[in-house]
């Protein structure tokens, strides 16, 4: 029987040198918890070996059950009846399976039925559920509206929600968006109301919500009368009672098994996580950076399912008296999809090791503080790790995202005529793949997110590293390259940082973003490269590329391409 994660021959390279020993001594407590939970390791290679596990029967259900049900799911899609949101059948199939084999809470604690796992397995996981059927993410993904009720809410809240999401019994929603306060979520205008009890209310509208018909809502509202901006905003957990109003579904391009709601709150009781004030600065934030990892896996999981469909289509059609894969021009498509693809993962992994590092730091600090300890010395490495992470994330949303777009355009090419078709996968996967450079953060509000980081040359540190280590052989010269890179990346940055034009930073943004992500990216390959003769390839391939790409963006920055902006503008109308 297939299994999506011992079949992935990228998968496994990646996992085998996934070195988690940090993250997994702080998420264990020392290994403290094997003392109260039978499950729980006893050590680093046990804790491993229950990943590995884990990932094992996620593969084996995403390959032998989700993704034979992924085309049923998508004619059928969700649908809303008398104001009650009904899954298509093979999601509900695909949720009691999950559920059953308690993988609805990986990410969970122990204490509330949960399986503690880190969140870069966890990002595999998603990524290997993704592959099978995109739509489901937005449902088994959705575990960070518990964590996000778990970090921030009190010890009534965890045990009054946690459990629930935990078993499979519960399912969330990241209720954020409204009419009028899409990117701009400071616009939120939801009124939340404090009644005589000390309780809460919500009224008001939401809408593009994922999975809104989720009987946990995690709601951003304006709990200060009178405001306009972030300030006024503060973060409440509710049930979906009949004061939520389902008042439509949206007929999308594509995850149709995920439903995407509208929303009417009519003065429903909710709680209040956390302190007020903080909704959107701290918790919506933190909340939004995880689903931000979380469609980065999802868009890598399209992407897998894209090249395999390419593959297998390439190598099974003649045309001109031969398969396509022997016709070059298709077989350098393949290629790039796959260097590309890799690339991704290198990419993704790496980035979810540095939010997993963060937080099990933030655990930690926050734990000394209450023992009264110091936290000098691991909140100064906190700072580096939390700037790292933020920059990361971001650069992780935008490339896979734009990525996977690419990937699944150049597999339905591949197909050709056919690949246009409904009869096809590949049809499927172009119109699952569109919305990941979308929701969540556009691809601009990325750059946006990233830039600073890239000003700052927030890596310098790895980046110093790296142009010290002597590479053997070929990767030598690749390792030159990439030197090559950092310098035209350094000379762009100045030129941005001396020009005095606010309109010239903002479109040059993207140009410098690239530039300094391509480098890193390079780097992670051409570490891969020393581990495995098969990555070699993938380093030279990707290396190379970047080069000519980085060449391009350093020509856009040092020639001021972007200074007519203003004078374009003119003509848009």
């Amino acid at each position: 029987m297939p299994n999506f994660f011992t079949d992935n021959v990228d998968i496994q390279f990646h996992f085998q040198h996934l070195d988690l020993r940090e993250v997994c001594e702080l998420i264990e407590n020392g290994y403290a918890y094997a003392a109260d939970f039978p499950y729980a390791p006893t050590d680093y290679d046990d804790a491993k070996e229950n990943y590995r596990r884990v990932l094992e029967i996620v593969g084996d259900i995403a390959a032998n059950y989700i993704e034979p049900r992924a085309a049923g799911v998508d004619e059928e899609g969700a649908h809303l009846e008398n104001g009650k949101v009904t899954y298509a059948k093979g999601t509900q199939e695909n949720l009691a399976q999950l559920a059953k084999a308690d993988l609805m809470g990986m990410i969970l604690p122990y204490k509330y039925g949960g399986l503690n796992i880190p969140f870069s397995v966890y990002c595999v996981a998603v990524e290997i559920a993704s592959r099978a059927d995109a739509s489901l993410m937005n449902l088994f993904g959705l575990q960070d509206i518990g964590d996000c009720v778990c970090k921030f809410g009190d010890d009534d809240q965890r045990a009054e929600f946690i459990p629930g999401f935990a078993s499979g019994r519960y399912t969330g929603a990241m209720v954020l968006t409204e009419p009028d306060a899409g990117s701009d979520l400071q616009a939120v205008k939801l009124q939340a109301v404090q009644n005589p009890k000390g309780g809460w209310n919500l009224r008001g509208c939401k809408r593009f919500i994922t999975n809104g018909n989720g009987e946990v809502l995690v709601v951003l509202g304006r709990s200060e009368a009178g405001t306009k901006d972030a300030r006024g905003l503060s973060m409440f957990v509710c049930h979906r009672d009949e004061t939520v109003i389902v008042r439509r579904i949206e007929h999308k391009l594509g995850i149709h098994g995920s439903p995407t709601c509208e929303l009417q709150f009519n003065d429903t009781p909710a709680q209040l996580i956390g302190k007020r004030k903080l909704g959107l600065i701290k918790y919506t934030l933190d909340l939004m950076n995880r689903a931000r990892m979380g469609v980065s896996a999802q868009a890598l999981g399209i992407s897998q399912a894209a090249y395999e469909e390419a593959l297998k289509y390439a190598r099974e059609r003649e045309q001109f008296g031969r398969t396509i894969i022997n016709i070059p021009a298709v077989a350098n498509m393949l290629i790039e999809m796959r260097v590309l693809l890799e690339a991704g993962r290198a990419l993704l992994y790496r980035a979810a090791y540095m939010v997993d590092l963060k937080e099990r730091m933030e655990n930690r600090v926050e734990a000394l503080k209450a023992e009264g300890k110091s936290t000098a010395e691991l909140g100064n490495r906190l700072k580096e790790v939390v700037k790292v992470a933020g920059f990361l994330t971001p650069v992780c949303k935008y490339f896979l995202t734009e990525g996977a777009n690419k990937i699944a355009y150049d597999a339905l090419q591949v197909h050709g005529g056919t690949g246009y078709m409904r009869e096809f996968k590949v049809e499927r996967l172009v119109r699952d793949a569109r919305i990941t450079n979308i929701y969540e953060g556009t691809s601009q509000l990325q750059i946006v997110a990233a830039i600073g980081g890239a000003v700052t040359d927030v890596m310098a540190e790895f980046f110093a590293e790296k142009e010290a280590k002597t590479y053997q052989g070929g990767l030598a010269s690749l390792a030159e390259q990439l030197k090559g890179i950092r310098e035209l990346y350094k000379e762009c940055a100045q030129t941005v940082s001396e020009r005095r034009d606010s309109s010239f930073h903002d479109v040059a943004a993207r140009a410098l973003v690239e530039l300094y992500s391509a480098a890193l990216i390079g780097y992670h390959l051409l570490d891969d490269a020393e581990r495995d003769d098969r990555k070699v390839f993938i380093a030279n391939r990707y290396i190379l590329n970047a080069v000519a790409e980085s060449q391009r963006n350093a020509a856009l920055i040092k020639h001021a391409v972007f200074s007519d902006i203003l004078h374009a503008q003119k003509i848009l109308v």
